[in-house]
């Protein structure tokens, strides 16, 4: 500014020399200033941006991430999705809770939303990326686990359908695992239709319906479990669950890292410390010791018509080791600590109904 102000004062007798002199500072000194704010603006830009939900928050003492060990608990309504929770929440360093309805659902939104080209421009086009998308469904999901129940050092889930997007759920929480739950699709579809289980898509009065549509669901799941592998993804049958619990929680206890505890045998007197929904459909049944009935409940109550099918109708059957002929089959001898409980629990429940009447 200087030099400008110079150069209007001079006289147009001055030298050439000096208003040329005079001209080039001034344009020297916009140029700096030019160059400075740009230099300026440029190191602000490139200054990375810390994306909240990889810093580390803290909830009651326990620290959580996106990277934390999550533990994903799923597979179709009825299958000891229920069971299985229970027993890892009688854990002293385990807890799931309740189903919480809205992670499935967000899920299900998400996958609805990028299945349609037209809306993926859209939402492109008004700056919502698929990074975007997934940092907002993080954090929704870590925030509702974590807060929706007491505090632990690892921290589990169990909405049922939510394993139908394990693929998904394994990109943004790279350290999680998944617990699926398998069991015969008829007694599932027998428990479905007379528990009177509501599912959305399903026609709960037709077992033709519920055994076709637990194979599709079944299948989504299973490849998706196949496709991250067994490190990460553990199949659990209901049937072994239940038979041999000791052998089974051990083994999944490993697969999650975590020391078993003999609790896991017992959860039924733990149930003060476990948190149970009055409105979830296995809440009566989980707070009974482990017994034996639901293995063979359905026995004698598919329909023939629906018998003929199910090779045809429910190939998830045979895929997962269920003989779609036999309509009487065994799943094992159980361990006599089993019988044992089972014993106790009829012997208790006689002395009720005496005492009752």
């Amino acid at each position: 500014m200087v030099a400008y102000f110079l150069f209007q004062r001079m006289t147009w007798r001055s030298s050439t020399l000096v208003k040329l002199t005079l001209i080039l500072l001034w344009t020297v000194s916009l140029y700096g200033t030019y160059f400075y704010a740009a230099e300026k603006s440029m190191l602000k830009e490139e200054t990375p941006v810390q994306r909240y939900v990889n810093e580390p928050k803290k909830v009651n003492g326990i620290h959580y991430d996106r990277f934390m060990p999550l533990i994903f608990v799923g597979g179709m309504p009825r299958s000891g999705t229920t069971l299985m929770r229970t027993m890892l929440d009688a854990h002293p360093q385990v807890r799931c809770g309740q189903e919480t309805r809205v992670i499935p659902r967000v899920l299900g939104l998400r996958a609805s939303w990028f299945k349609s080209s037209k809306e993926r421009v859209r939402l492109k086009e008004a700056g919502v990326t698929e990074d975007v998308i997934n940092e907002a469904i993080t954090q929704f999901i870590l925030e509702v686990i974590v807060k929706h129940g007491k505090p632990a050092p690892y921290l589990c889930n169990k909405d049922p359908f939510t394993l139908k997007s394990i693929e998904y759920l394994f990109k943004i929480f790279p350290n999680c695992r998944f617990i699926f739950m398998i069991r015969d699709g008829r007694a599932t579809t027998h428990s479905i239709i007379t528990r009177k289980v509501t599912i959305s898509g399903f026609n709960v009065e037709s077992y033709r319906d519920v055994i076709t549509k637990w194979s599709n669901a079944m299948d989504t799941m299973y490849q998706q479990c196949i496709r991250v592998g067994d490190s990460v993804c553990m199949m659990v049958r209901y049937e072994n669950l239940v038979l041999h619990p000791m052998q089974e929680t051990k083994r999944i206890m490993k697969f999650l890292d975590i020391s078993w505890d003999e609790s896991m045998l017992n959860h039924e007197k733990h149930m003060l410390n476990i948190s149970l929904s009055s409105v979830e459909r296995s809440t009566d049944q989980v707070r009974k010791p482990l017994y034996l009935d639901a293995l063979t409940s359905w026995f004698g109550k598919i329909p023939l018509d629906v018998q003929r099918d199910l090779a045809r109708i429910a190939p998830m059957l045979d895929k997962l080791g269920y003989d779609p002929r036999n309509m009487r089959p065994s799943y094992g001898t159980p361990d006599e600590f089993v019988l044992n409980k089972t014993r106790l629990s009829n012997n208790e429940n006689a002395l009720q109904e005496n005492f009752g009447a």
